[in-house]
């Protein structure tokens, strides 16, 4: 499991979740995107282009 608070946003991950790989993307407690690492597209919710940007940052780093 990964858990990175970035931007006012938390981004979750965890191993054991279902495929495909995704991350959950939260603020203020309430879920804004479940998004789709492997086809980079969202799966629930919307995207904004600052969470894109987080997601893009973060896999850059290797924390995604």
């Amino acid at each position: 499991m990964s858990r990175v608070r970035r931007g006012g946003f938390i981004l979750w991950t965890s191993v054991a979740d279902h495929a495909p790989k995704h991350v959950h993307v939260f603020r203020d407690g309430a879920l804004i995107v479940k998004w789709d690492l492997e086809r980079n597209r969202a799966m629930q919710g919307r995207a904004t282009r600052r969470i894109v940007r987080l997601i893009d940052e973060l896999r850059e780093e290797g924390k995604l």
